[in-house]
């Protein structure tokens, strides 16, 4: 069997079995092999066009015009969509312009970013560190939207185990750009006590591209064990999700982000969890409990620990085409 390692750069691509690409996040045993811990997208194109995917959800690690040009090139001979990860400015914008400019010169229809690192619940400690952190989020984002307005890219800023929705759509009323928007994650926000429904249908008009993702829970002392698994194995309605994404936002790339890895532990019965929501009460909690109880897991949640570099690549890659299956065959995509 190959190894992650050792996957060609280019592949003869399969017939297109699905209208839904590929983020990069599919396949972490080769991003996390990566130097740069990042899956380059024209390397995650070729993963793609082996699986028969329509595009590739992922980052750039080579800064040129020449890098700019290939991936083009190879979009343009793929006839693939590209959207590209990437950050949010730090301490010179000119470094987040020069990537805009070369994820358009690529071909890119959008970018993402993602505002924390890291998860809310796990990160602070204090509401007011959070805070903290929200105010510099904001520094950050005023000064990429003129940028972004000025090159005519859309950027996405994630869903990502940091803003509640209710929070999100209030930071995308504050600043009102038709340049910036949202990269939908239709799982993560279960581990913030959001009802997923209700997530997709607020954050849907503001969509530019979607990590598309079932999820699964298991109850803990603690709270709950939270992971993607293939589409239609979790607890989420697809069907549903998939309609309401399409009606809001028709142009918006639903790209697959079956994570493959140990369940991520959700403490929602301790203390530290609740530093920084003290908005939110206890018909969350008891929602997502009562959630968790209704829909148990059809199957083990995935785990990795112990699996070999090749074992753990075989197992995305598993995932990955029982996923697309489920898409092709039940969800239009």
């Amino acid at each position: 069997m190959t190894t992650p390692d050792a996957q060609p750069r280019t592949a003869i691509p399969v017939p297109r079995r699905t209208r839904m690409g590929l983020s990069a996040d599919s396949f972490q045993s080769i991003r996390f092999a990566s130097p740069h811990r990042l899956l380059e997208v024209d390397r995650l194109m070729t993963i793609a066009a082996s699986v028969g995917a329509a595009g590739a959800h992922g980052g750039m690690t080579e800064m040129t015009s020449d890098w700019a040009k290939r991936t083009r090139r190879m979009k343009e001979d793929l006839d693939m969509y590209v959207e590209i990860q990437t950050f949010l400015p730090r301490e010179d914008p000119a470094v987040f312009e020069h990537a805009v400019m070369l994820a358009k010169q690529a071909g890119a229809s959008s970018l993402r970013v993602v505002c924390l690192l890291g998860r809310r619940y796990e990160m602070f400690d204090t509401a007011t560190a959070w805070r903290s952190a929200v105010a510099g989020f904001h520094k950050q984002i005023e000064t990429a939207l003129p940028i972004v307005e000025r090159h005519r890219m859309r950027l996405g800023i994630e869903n990502h185990k940091d803003w509640r929705v209710d929070e999100q759509v209030s930071l995308l009323g504050r600043y009102s750009s038709e340049y910036l928007g949202v990269t939908l994650d239709t799982g993560n926000n279960l581990s913030l006590l959001d009802d997923p429904i209700e997530t997709v249908e607020k954050l849907a008009p503001f969509t530019f591209n979607v990590h598309f993702k079932d999820m699964a829970m298991e109850e803990t002392k603690d709270g709950f064990l939270l992971s993607e698994v293939p589409l239609g194995d979790g607890l989420l309605d697809m069907k549903r999700i998939t309609a309401t994404i399409r009606q809001a936002r028709p142009d918006a790339f639903f790209s697959l982000e079956m994570i493959t890895r140990d369940p991520l532990e959700v403490p929602c019965l301790t203390d530290k969890y609740w530093a920084t929501f003290g908005d939110v009460n206890g018909v969350a909690l008891a929602r997502t409990l009562s959630r968790i109880r209704a829909h148990r897991p059809v199957a083990p949640l995935p785990r990795i620990t112990g699996l070999s570099a090749e074992s753990r690549y075989a197992l995305e890659l598993e995932l990955v085409r029982r996923s697309i299956d489920y898409a092709h065959e039940h969800l239009g995509l």
